[in-house]
Protein backbone atom coordinates (compact mmCIF):
# COMPACT_ATOMS: atom_id res chain seq x y z
CA UNK A 1 0.00 0.00 0.00
CA UNK A 2 1.25 3.47 -0.90
CA UNK A 3 2.08 6.00 1.79
CA UNK A 4 0.19 9.29 1.75
CA UNK A 5 2.02 12.55 1.04
CA UNK A 6 0.20 15.78 1.85
CA UNK A 7 0.73 18.88 -0.29
CA UNK A 8 0.37 22.28 1.32
CA UNK A 9 0.15 25.38 -0.87
CA UNK A 10 1.23 28.76 0.47
CA UNK A 11 1.02 30.77 -2.77
CA UNK A 12 -1.54 33.14 -1.28
CA UNK A 13 0.57 33.85 1.81
CA UNK A 14 4.28 33.17 1.31
CA UNK A 15 3.93 33.67 -2.44
CA UNK A 16 2.43 37.10 -1.83
CA UNK A 17 5.75 38.11 -0.25
CA UNK A 18 7.34 38.00 -3.72
CA UNK A 19 8.73 41.38 -4.71
CA UNK A 20 6.24 43.08 -7.03
CA UNK A 21 3.36 40.71 -6.23
CA UNK A 22 0.17 42.01 -4.67
CA UNK A 23 -3.00 39.95 -4.86
CA UNK A 24 -6.48 41.43 -4.73
CA UNK A 25 -9.30 39.54 -3.04
CA UNK A 26 -10.65 38.55 -6.47
CA UNK A 27 -7.17 37.30 -7.47
CA UNK A 28 -6.97 35.17 -4.35
CA UNK A 29 -10.39 33.67 -4.94
CA UNK A 30 -9.47 32.74 -8.52
CA UNK A 31 -6.12 31.23 -7.51
CA UNK A 32 -7.61 29.30 -4.59
CA UNK A 33 -10.25 27.82 -6.88
CA UNK A 34 -7.57 26.67 -9.34
CA UNK A 35 -5.43 25.18 -6.55
CA UNK A 36 -8.39 23.29 -5.17
CA UNK A 37 -9.18 21.89 -8.62
CA UNK A 38 -5.66 20.47 -8.79
CA UNK A 39 -6.24 18.55 -5.57
CA UNK A 40 -4.00 20.26 -3.01
CA UNK A 41 -4.57 19.10 0.57
CA UNK A 42 -4.09 22.50 2.21
CA UNK A 43 -4.47 26.04 0.90
CA UNK A 44 -2.96 28.71 3.11
CA UNK A 45 -4.93 31.88 2.47
CA UNK A 46 -2.85 34.47 4.28
CA UNK A 47 -2.59 36.12 7.67
CA UNK A 48 -6.01 37.36 8.81
CA UNK A 49 -5.74 40.61 10.74
CA UNK A 50 -2.33 41.45 9.28
CA UNK A 51 -3.78 43.48 6.38
CA UNK A 52 -7.25 44.36 5.01
CA UNK A 53 -6.90 42.21 1.88
CA UNK A 54 -6.22 39.00 3.80
CA UNK A 55 -9.02 39.72 6.26
CA UNK A 56 -11.47 40.41 3.43
CA UNK A 57 -10.36 37.30 1.57
CA UNK A 58 -11.07 34.98 4.49
CA UNK A 59 -14.57 36.44 4.65
CA UNK A 60 -15.04 35.83 0.90
CA UNK A 61 -13.00 32.63 0.48
CA UNK A 62 -14.49 29.96 -1.78
CA UNK A 63 -15.67 26.60 -0.54
CA UNK A 64 -12.90 24.08 -1.13
CA UNK A 65 -12.21 20.41 -0.66
CA UNK A 66 -8.73 21.42 0.51
CA UNK A 67 -8.36 22.35 4.17
CA UNK A 68 -8.31 26.13 4.18
CA UNK A 69 -5.60 27.40 6.50
CA UNK A 70 -5.09 30.69 8.30
CA UNK A 71 -1.52 31.71 9.11
CA UNK A 72 -0.30 33.54 12.19
CA UNK A 73 2.28 33.42 14.94
CA UNK A 74 2.47 31.92 18.39
CA UNK A 75 1.20 34.07 21.25
CA UNK A 76 3.28 36.98 22.41
CA UNK A 77 5.29 36.89 25.62
CA UNK A 78 3.48 38.13 28.68
CA UNK A 79 0.01 37.26 27.41
CA UNK A 80 -2.08 34.17 27.66
CA UNK A 81 -3.27 32.47 24.49
CA UNK A 82 -6.84 33.44 25.41
CA UNK A 83 -5.94 37.14 25.58
CA UNK A 84 -3.67 37.51 22.56
CA UNK A 85 -5.53 39.61 19.96
CA UNK A 86 -3.19 38.59 17.12
CA UNK A 87 -3.84 34.92 17.78
CA UNK A 88 -7.56 35.65 18.16
CA UNK A 89 -7.70 37.26 14.69
CA UNK A 90 -6.26 34.10 13.17
CA UNK A 91 -8.79 31.89 14.93
CA UNK A 92 -11.64 34.23 14.04
CA UNK A 93 -11.06 33.45 10.35
CA UNK A 94 -12.87 30.17 11.14
CA UNK A 95 -10.67 27.97 8.99
CA UNK A 96 -10.45 24.22 9.62
CA UNK A 97 -6.66 24.47 9.96
CA UNK A 98 -4.40 27.05 11.57
CA UNK A 99 -0.67 27.35 10.97
CA UNK A 100 1.41 29.16 13.60
CA UNK A 101 5.03 30.13 13.09
CA UNK A 102 7.38 30.05 16.06
CA UNK A 103 11.08 30.28 16.79
CA UNK A 104 13.25 27.16 16.91
CA UNK A 105 16.66 28.88 16.69
CA UNK A 106 18.31 29.99 19.94
CA UNK A 107 19.73 33.09 18.25
CA UNK A 108 16.30 34.25 17.11
CA UNK A 109 14.66 33.55 20.45
CA UNK A 110 17.20 35.66 22.30
CA UNK A 111 17.76 38.36 19.67
CA UNK A 112 14.45 38.74 17.80
CA UNK A 113 12.06 37.88 20.64
CA UNK A 114 14.25 38.92 23.54
CA UNK A 115 12.86 36.23 25.85
CA UNK A 116 14.16 33.15 27.63
CA UNK A 117 14.48 29.81 25.91
CA UNK A 118 12.06 28.02 28.23
CA UNK A 119 9.50 30.82 27.90
CA UNK A 120 9.58 30.42 24.11
CA UNK A 121 8.90 26.68 24.43
CA UNK A 122 6.02 27.41 26.79
CA UNK A 123 4.56 29.95 24.32
CA UNK A 124 4.72 27.39 21.51
CA UNK A 125 2.99 24.73 23.59
CA UNK A 126 0.30 27.09 24.90
CA UNK A 127 -0.48 28.46 21.44
CA UNK A 128 -0.78 25.04 19.79
CA UNK A 129 -2.86 23.69 22.66
CA UNK A 130 -5.19 26.72 22.38
CA UNK A 131 -5.73 26.12 18.65
CA UNK A 132 -6.37 22.41 19.21
CA UNK A 133 -8.82 23.17 22.02
CA UNK A 134 -10.83 25.28 19.56
CA UNK A 135 -11.29 22.21 17.38
CA UNK A 136 -8.88 23.34 14.67
CA UNK A 137 -6.12 21.33 13.04
CA UNK A 138 -2.94 22.86 14.46
CA UNK A 139 0.16 23.21 12.30
CA UNK A 140 3.45 24.52 13.66
CA UNK A 141 6.05 26.09 11.38
CA UNK A 142 9.44 25.78 13.08
CA UNK A 143 11.07 28.89 11.67
CA UNK A 144 14.83 28.73 10.96
CA UNK A 145 14.80 25.10 12.05
CA UNK A 146 17.79 23.92 10.03
CA UNK A 147 20.03 26.84 10.98
CA UNK A 148 18.87 26.38 14.57
CA UNK A 149 19.61 22.66 14.38
CA UNK A 150 23.19 23.40 13.36
CA UNK A 151 23.63 25.90 16.21
CA UNK A 152 21.85 23.96 18.96
CA UNK A 153 20.20 20.71 17.84
CA UNK A 154 18.73 19.94 21.25
CA UNK A 155 16.83 23.23 21.43
CA UNK A 156 15.61 23.10 17.82
CA UNK A 157 14.21 19.62 18.46
CA UNK A 158 12.75 20.74 21.80
CA UNK A 159 10.72 23.42 19.97
CA UNK A 160 9.33 20.77 17.62
CA UNK A 161 8.55 18.44 20.51
CA UNK A 162 6.78 21.22 22.40
CA UNK A 163 4.43 21.76 19.45
CA UNK A 164 3.85 18.06 18.81
CA UNK A 165 3.21 17.19 22.45
CA UNK A 166 0.73 20.08 22.70
CA UNK A 167 -1.36 18.61 19.88
CA UNK A 168 0.11 19.84 16.60
CA UNK A 169 -1.03 17.71 13.65
CA UNK A 170 2.01 18.82 11.69
CA UNK A 171 5.42 20.07 12.76
CA UNK A 172 6.91 21.75 9.70
CA UNK A 173 10.68 22.15 9.53
CA UNK A 174 11.50 25.42 7.77
CA UNK A 175 14.66 26.21 5.83
CA UNK A 176 13.77 29.88 6.20
CA UNK A 177 16.97 31.33 4.74
CA UNK A 178 17.04 28.78 1.90
CA UNK A 179 20.73 27.90 2.17
CA UNK A 180 20.65 24.38 3.61
CA UNK A 181 21.98 21.48 1.53
CA UNK A 182 20.12 18.16 1.01
CA UNK A 183 22.30 16.04 3.37
CA UNK A 184 21.68 18.53 6.19
CA UNK A 185 17.95 18.52 5.43
CA UNK A 186 17.90 14.75 5.77
CA UNK A 187 19.91 14.82 9.00
CA UNK A 188 17.52 17.33 10.58
CA UNK A 189 14.38 15.44 9.55
CA UNK A 190 15.74 12.14 10.80
CA UNK A 191 16.74 13.69 14.12
CA UNK A 192 13.23 15.07 14.74
CA UNK A 193 11.65 11.72 13.92
CA UNK A 194 14.14 9.90 16.15
CA UNK A 195 13.25 12.30 18.98
CA UNK A 196 9.65 11.16 18.93
CA UNK A 197 7.79 13.23 16.33
CA UNK A 198 6.42 10.61 13.88
CA UNK A 199 7.26 11.11 10.22
CA UNK A 200 3.60 11.30 9.29
CA UNK A 201 3.44 14.42 11.50
CA UNK A 202 6.55 16.07 10.00
CA UNK A 203 6.46 18.59 7.15
CA UNK A 204 9.07 20.47 5.14
CA UNK A 205 9.11 24.12 4.04
CA UNK A 206 12.05 25.15 1.85
CA UNK A 207 13.19 28.25 0.02
CA UNK A 208 15.19 28.38 -3.19
CA UNK A 209 18.04 30.73 -2.28
CA UNK A 210 20.60 28.06 -3.18
CA UNK A 211 18.50 26.69 -6.04
CA UNK A 212 17.67 23.63 -3.95
CA UNK A 213 14.05 24.19 -2.89
CA UNK A 214 12.71 21.19 -4.80
CA UNK A 215 15.74 18.97 -4.10
CA UNK A 216 15.57 19.74 -0.37
CA UNK A 217 11.84 18.95 -0.28
CA UNK A 218 12.47 15.57 -1.90
CA UNK A 219 15.38 14.94 0.49
CA UNK A 220 13.02 15.56 3.42
CA UNK A 221 10.49 13.10 2.02
CA UNK A 222 13.23 10.49 1.61
CA UNK A 223 14.18 11.06 5.25
CA UNK A 224 10.59 10.52 6.41
CA UNK A 225 8.66 13.82 6.19
CA UNK A 226 5.13 13.42 4.85
CA UNK A 227 3.97 16.97 4.20
CA UNK A 228 5.49 19.32 1.63
CA UNK A 229 4.86 23.06 1.59
CA UNK A 230 5.43 25.06 -1.57
CA UNK A 231 4.01 27.59 -4.00
CA UNK A 232 2.72 27.60 -7.55
CA UNK A 233 5.50 28.68 -9.96
CA UNK A 234 7.87 28.92 -7.00
CA UNK A 235 6.62 32.31 -5.86
CA UNK A 236 8.04 33.54 -2.58
CA UNK A 237 10.28 35.98 -0.81
CA UNK A 238 13.77 36.55 -2.24
CA UNK A 239 14.42 33.58 -4.59
CA UNK A 240 11.06 31.94 -3.90
CA UNK A 241 9.74 28.77 -2.28
CA UNK A 242 9.84 25.15 -3.38
CA UNK A 243 8.05 25.07 -6.72
CA UNK A 244 4.93 22.90 -6.64
CA UNK A 245 4.69 22.91 -10.45
CA UNK A 246 7.97 20.97 -10.39
CA UNK A 247 7.33 18.92 -7.26
CA UNK A 248 3.86 17.67 -8.19
CA UNK A 249 4.76 15.97 -11.51
CA UNK A 250 8.00 14.67 -10.02
CA UNK A 251 6.08 12.98 -7.21
CA UNK A 252 3.48 11.54 -9.60
CA UNK A 253 5.74 10.52 -12.48
CA UNK A 254 9.21 9.80 -11.08
CA UNK A 255 10.54 6.85 -9.14
CA UNK A 256 10.78 6.01 -6.34
CA UNK A 257 8.04 8.51 -5.45
CA UNK A 258 5.40 7.43 -7.99
CA UNK A 259 5.25 3.83 -6.81
CA UNK A 260 5.79 4.52 -3.11
CA UNK A 261 3.53 7.52 -2.44
CA UNK A 262 0.12 8.84 -3.29
CA UNK A 263 -1.10 12.44 -3.14
CA UNK A 264 -4.42 14.18 -3.57
CA UNK A 265 -3.47 15.01 -7.17
CA UNK A 266 -5.03 12.72 -9.78
CA UNK A 267 -3.49 12.04 -13.17
CA UNK A 268 -6.47 13.84 -14.72
CA UNK A 269 -5.81 16.93 -12.59
CA UNK A 270 -2.12 16.76 -13.52
CA UNK A 271 -3.17 17.51 -17.11
CA UNK A 272 -4.25 20.98 -15.91
CA UNK A 273 -0.92 21.83 -14.28
CA UNK A 274 0.43 23.94 -17.15
CA UNK A 275 -2.88 25.77 -17.38
CA UNK A 276 -2.82 26.56 -13.65
CA UNK A 277 0.76 27.76 -13.89
CA UNK A 278 -0.05 30.14 -16.72
CA UNK A 279 -3.22 31.32 -15.01
CA UNK A 280 -1.13 32.56 -12.09
CA UNK A 281 1.29 34.37 -14.40
CA UNK A 282 -1.64 35.89 -16.25
CA UNK A 283 -3.17 37.19 -13.01
CA UNK A 284 0.19 38.69 -12.06
CA UNK A 285 0.77 40.08 -15.58
CA UNK A 286 4.07 38.21 -15.69
CA UNK A 287 5.64 36.53 -18.70
CA UNK A 288 5.83 32.76 -18.00
CA UNK A 289 9.33 31.39 -17.59
CA UNK A 290 9.98 29.50 -20.82
CA UNK A 291 12.59 27.24 -19.22
CA UNK A 292 10.41 26.22 -16.25
CA UNK A 293 10.52 22.43 -15.75
CA UNK A 294 7.45 20.55 -16.99
CA UNK A 295 5.25 23.61 -17.64
CA UNK A 296 7.56 26.03 -19.50
CA UNK A 297 7.09 26.71 -23.20
CA UNK A 298 10.63 25.40 -23.82
CA UNK A 299 10.39 22.43 -21.46
CA UNK A 300 9.85 20.08 -24.41
CA UNK A 301 11.50 22.10 -27.20
CA UNK A 302 13.96 20.24 -29.44
CA UNK A 303 16.10 22.53 -31.59
CA UNK A 304 18.97 20.29 -32.63
CA UNK A 305 18.40 18.34 -35.83
CA UNK A 306 19.78 15.17 -34.26
CA UNK A 307 17.25 15.43 -31.44
CA UNK A 308 14.33 16.15 -33.74
CA UNK A 309 15.19 13.17 -35.92
CA UNK A 310 15.18 10.87 -32.91
CA UNK A 311 11.98 12.39 -31.53
CA UNK A 312 10.21 11.45 -34.77
CA UNK A 313 11.10 7.81 -34.12
CA UNK A 314 10.49 7.73 -30.37
CA UNK A 315 9.86 10.83 -28.19
CA UNK A 316 11.42 9.13 -25.16
CA UNK A 317 14.83 9.49 -26.80
CA UNK A 318 15.00 13.12 -25.65
CA UNK A 319 12.00 13.58 -23.35
CA UNK A 320 11.94 12.43 -19.73
CA UNK A 321 8.09 12.47 -19.61
CA UNK A 322 5.24 12.85 -22.09
CA UNK A 323 4.44 16.61 -22.22
CA UNK A 324 0.72 15.83 -22.50
CA UNK A 325 0.75 14.40 -18.97
CA UNK A 326 1.22 17.91 -17.55
CA UNK A 327 -0.86 19.70 -20.19
CA UNK A 328 2.16 20.95 -22.15
CA UNK A 329 3.17 20.51 -25.78
CA UNK A 330 6.20 19.33 -27.70
CA UNK A 331 7.93 22.06 -29.71
CA UNK A 332 10.33 21.67 -32.62
CA UNK A 333 11.82 25.16 -33.11
CA UNK A 334 12.89 26.31 -36.54
CA UNK A 335 16.03 28.32 -37.21
CA UNK A 336 18.82 28.64 -39.75
CA UNK A 337 20.48 25.70 -37.96
CA UNK A 338 17.54 23.44 -38.72
CA UNK A 339 17.64 20.40 -40.92
CA UNK A 340 14.88 18.48 -42.65
CA UNK A 341 14.31 16.33 -39.56
CA UNK A 342 13.33 19.41 -37.55
CA UNK A 343 11.24 20.69 -40.43
CA UNK A 344 9.26 17.50 -40.94
CA UNK A 345 8.77 17.06 -37.20
CA UNK A 346 7.49 20.62 -36.87
CA UNK A 347 5.17 20.23 -39.87
CA UNK A 348 3.88 16.93 -38.52
CA UNK A 349 3.13 18.59 -35.17
CA UNK A 350 1.09 21.18 -37.09
CA UNK A 351 -0.85 18.43 -38.85
CA UNK A 352 0.97 18.87 -42.18
CA UNK A 353 2.19 15.65 -43.77
CA UNK A 354 5.10 16.05 -46.21
CA UNK A 355 7.01 13.23 -47.90
CA UNK A 356 10.73 13.11 -46.95
CA UNK A 357 11.82 13.77 -50.54
CA UNK A 358 9.33 16.57 -51.24
CA UNK A 359 11.18 19.44 -52.95
CA UNK A 360 9.14 21.90 -50.89
CA UNK A 361 11.20 21.00 -47.82
CA UNK A 362 14.35 22.44 -49.33
CA UNK A 363 12.48 25.57 -50.48
CA UNK A 364 11.11 26.13 -47.00
CA UNK A 365 14.54 25.72 -45.40
CA UNK A 366 16.10 28.09 -47.93
CA UNK A 367 13.39 30.66 -47.25
CA UNK A 368 13.91 30.37 -43.48
CA UNK A 369 17.65 30.85 -43.82
CA UNK A 370 17.23 33.81 -46.16
CA UNK A 371 14.71 35.51 -43.89
CA UNK A 372 16.76 34.93 -40.76
CA UNK A 373 19.63 36.61 -42.58
CA UNK A 374 17.29 39.62 -42.86
CA UNK A 375 16.66 39.62 -39.11
CA UNK A 376 13.75 37.19 -38.66
CA UNK A 377 13.96 34.64 -35.82
CA UNK A 378 11.74 31.58 -36.18
CA UNK A 379 13.32 29.79 -33.24
CA UNK A 380 11.02 31.75 -30.94
CA UNK A 381 8.15 32.39 -33.36
CA UNK A 382 6.68 29.04 -34.24
CA UNK A 383 3.36 30.36 -35.50
CA UNK A 384 5.08 32.59 -38.07
CA UNK A 385 7.17 29.64 -39.18
CA UNK A 386 4.06 27.52 -39.70
CA UNK A 387 2.46 30.25 -41.81
CA UNK A 388 5.63 30.52 -43.91
CA UNK A 389 5.63 26.77 -44.50
CA UNK A 390 1.92 26.66 -45.34
CA UNK A 391 2.36 29.51 -47.78
CA UNK A 392 5.20 27.66 -49.54
CA UNK A 393 3.13 24.46 -49.64
CA UNK A 394 0.05 26.25 -50.97
CA UNK A 395 -1.89 25.44 -47.79
CA UNK A 396 -2.47 28.95 -46.43
CA UNK A 397 -6.02 30.23 -46.95
CA UNK A 398 -6.52 33.80 -48.10
CA UNK A 399 -8.64 35.16 -45.24
CA UNK A 400 -8.37 38.90 -45.76
CA UNK A 401 -6.24 41.57 -47.39
CA UNK A 402 -4.93 44.66 -45.62
CA UNK A 403 -5.45 47.64 -47.92
CA UNK A 404 -3.91 50.27 -45.68
CA UNK A 405 -3.27 51.28 -42.09
CA UNK A 406 -2.22 54.42 -40.28
CA UNK A 407 -1.03 55.18 -36.75
CA UNK A 408 -0.89 58.66 -35.21
CA UNK A 409 0.48 59.79 -31.87
CA UNK A 410 -0.39 63.17 -30.43
CA UNK A 411 0.03 65.15 -27.25
CA UNK A 412 -3.00 67.07 -26.07
CA UNK A 413 -4.73 68.35 -22.96
CA UNK A 414 -7.49 66.37 -21.29
CA UNK A 415 -10.51 67.77 -19.45
CA UNK A 416 -8.34 68.32 -16.37
CA UNK A 417 -5.98 70.52 -18.43
CA UNK A 418 -3.25 67.85 -18.17
CA UNK A 419 -1.00 67.00 -21.12
CA UNK A 420 -1.54 63.40 -22.21
CA UNK A 421 -0.36 61.18 -25.04
CA UNK A 422 -2.96 59.53 -27.26
CA UNK A 423 -2.31 56.94 -29.97
CA UNK A 424 -4.88 56.21 -32.65
CA UNK A 425 -4.85 53.60 -35.41
CA UNK A 426 -6.91 53.14 -38.57
CA UNK A 427 -6.95 49.80 -40.41
CA UNK A 428 -8.74 49.02 -43.68
CA UNK A 429 -9.10 45.38 -44.69
CA UNK A 430 -10.86 43.65 -47.57
CA UNK A 431 -12.83 40.49 -46.81
CA UNK A 432 -14.65 38.65 -49.56
CA UNK A 433 -14.71 41.73 -51.79
CA UNK A 434 -15.96 44.04 -49.01
CA UNK A 435 -13.81 46.76 -47.45
CA UNK A 436 -14.02 47.23 -43.70
CA UNK A 437 -12.56 50.17 -41.73
CA UNK A 438 -11.75 50.06 -38.02
CA UNK A 439 -10.51 52.87 -35.78
CA UNK A 440 -9.19 52.43 -32.26
CA UNK A 441 -7.46 54.46 -29.56
CA UNK A 442 -4.90 53.07 -27.15
CA UNK A 443 -6.44 54.59 -24.04
CA UNK A 444 -7.20 51.99 -21.37
CA UNK A 445 -9.87 52.03 -18.68
CA UNK A 446 -7.61 53.98 -16.32
CA UNK A 447 -7.11 56.76 -18.88
CA UNK A 448 -3.52 55.77 -19.64
CA UNK A 449 -2.10 55.58 -23.15
CA UNK A 450 -0.94 52.07 -24.04
CA UNK A 451 1.01 53.12 -27.12
CA UNK A 452 0.73 52.91 -30.90
CA UNK A 453 1.16 49.13 -31.12
CA UNK A 454 -1.72 48.63 -28.71
CA UNK A 455 -3.90 50.96 -30.79
CA UNK A 456 -2.94 49.07 -33.94
CA UNK A 457 -3.68 45.69 -32.34
CA UNK A 458 -7.10 46.86 -31.14
CA UNK A 459 -7.99 48.33 -34.54
CA UNK A 460 -6.92 45.21 -36.45
CA UNK A 461 -8.92 42.91 -34.17
CA UNK A 462 -11.90 45.23 -33.76
CA UNK A 463 -13.93 44.16 -36.76
CA UNK A 464 -12.97 41.24 -38.96
CA UNK A 465 -16.54 40.53 -39.91
CA UNK A 466 -17.14 36.78 -40.31
CA UNK A 467 -13.93 35.97 -38.43
CA UNK A 468 -14.65 38.08 -35.39
CA UNK A 469 -15.99 35.30 -33.18
CA UNK A 470 -12.78 33.36 -33.75
CA UNK A 471 -10.47 36.14 -32.59
CA UNK A 472 -12.54 37.76 -29.83
CA UNK A 473 -10.80 35.72 -27.12
CA UNK A 474 -7.29 36.61 -28.34
CA UNK A 475 -5.05 38.80 -26.24
CA UNK A 476 -1.47 40.01 -26.53
CA UNK A 477 0.51 38.76 -23.53
CA UNK A 478 4.08 39.76 -24.38
CA UNK A 479 5.81 42.13 -26.77
CA UNK A 480 9.57 41.95 -27.34
CA UNK A 481 11.63 44.33 -29.47
CA UNK A 482 15.21 43.91 -30.59
CA UNK A 483 17.35 46.02 -32.89
CA UNK A 484 19.43 43.82 -35.20
CA UNK A 485 22.43 44.51 -37.45
CA UNK A 486 23.12 47.94 -35.90
CA UNK A 487 24.28 51.20 -37.44
CA UNK A 488 22.52 52.76 -40.42
CA UNK A 489 21.49 49.26 -41.58
CA UNK A 490 19.60 48.54 -38.35
CA UNK A 491 16.28 46.77 -38.51
CA UNK A 492 13.73 46.13 -35.78
CA UNK A 493 12.58 42.65 -34.86
CA UNK A 494 9.32 42.33 -32.95
CA UNK A 495 8.15 39.08 -31.38
CA UNK A 496 4.61 38.94 -30.04
CA UNK A 497 3.18 36.27 -27.76
CA UNK A 498 -0.59 35.81 -28.00
CA UNK A 499 -3.01 33.69 -26.00
CA UNK A 500 -6.66 32.68 -26.18
CA UNK A 501 -9.24 31.66 -23.61
CA UNK A 502 -8.41 27.98 -24.03
CA UNK A 503 -4.88 28.64 -22.77
CA UNK A 504 -3.21 28.19 -26.18
CA UNK A 505 -0.18 30.44 -26.58
CA UNK A 506 1.71 31.22 -29.78
CA UNK A 507 4.50 33.52 -30.96
CA UNK A 508 4.87 35.50 -34.17
CA UNK A 509 7.62 37.69 -35.61
CA UNK A 510 7.84 40.80 -37.76
CA UNK A 511 10.90 42.62 -39.12
CA UNK A 512 11.24 46.10 -40.57
CA UNK A 513 13.34 49.25 -40.20
CA UNK A 514 10.08 50.72 -38.82
CA UNK A 515 8.90 49.35 -35.44
CA UNK A 516 5.24 49.92 -36.31
CA UNK A 517 5.54 47.95 -39.55
CA UNK A 518 7.38 45.13 -37.75
CA UNK A 519 4.71 45.07 -35.07
CA UNK A 520 1.90 45.03 -37.60
CA UNK A 521 3.46 42.10 -39.46
CA UNK A 522 3.67 40.11 -36.22
CA UNK A 523 0.08 41.05 -35.33
CA UNK A 524 -1.16 39.92 -38.75
CA UNK A 525 0.57 36.57 -38.34
CA UNK A 526 -0.93 36.16 -34.87
CA UNK A 527 -4.47 36.60 -36.15
CA UNK A 528 -3.91 34.53 -39.28
CA UNK A 529 -2.46 31.63 -37.30
CA UNK A 530 -5.47 31.69 -34.95
CA UNK A 531 -7.83 31.49 -37.93
CA UNK A 532 -5.86 28.58 -39.40
CA UNK A 533 -5.67 26.74 -36.08
CA UNK A 534 -9.38 27.11 -35.44
CA UNK A 535 -10.29 26.00 -38.95
CA UNK A 536 -11.94 29.24 -40.07
CA UNK A 537 -13.42 29.07 -43.58
CA UNK A 538 -12.19 31.76 -46.02
CA UNK A 539 -14.88 34.12 -47.28
CA UNK A 540 -15.14 34.25 -51.06
CA UNK A 541 -15.87 37.47 -52.90
CA UNK A 542 -18.38 37.97 -55.72
CA UNK A 543 -17.70 35.44 -58.44
CA UNK A 544 -15.15 33.67 -56.18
Amino acid sequence: MKERLFLYDTTLRDGQQTQGVQFSVADKVQIATALDALGLDYIEGGWPGANPTDSDFFAARPQTKAAFTAFGMTKRAGRSADNDDVLAAVLNANTPAVCLVGKSHVFHVRTALGIGLEENLANIAASVAHVSAKGREAIFDAEHFFDGFKADPDYAIAACKAAHDAGARWVVLCDTNGGTLPPDIQAGVKAVIAAGVPGDHVGIHTHDDAGLGVANSLAAVTAGARQIQGTLNGLGERCGNANLTTLIPTLLLKEPYASRFETGISMEALHDLTKASRLLDDILNRVPLRSAPYVGASAFAHKAGLHASAILKDPSTYEHVDPALVGNERLIPMSNQAGQSNLRARLAAAGIAVEPKDAALSRILDEIKAREDQGYAYDGAQASFELLARRELGLLPDFFEVKRYRVTVERRKNKYNEMITLSEAVVVVKIGGEKMLSVSESMDETGSDRGPVNALSKALAKDLGPYQACIDDMKLVDFKVRITQGGTEAVTRVIIDSEDSAGHRWSTVGVSPNIVDASFEALLDAITWKLVRDGAAPVRGPGG
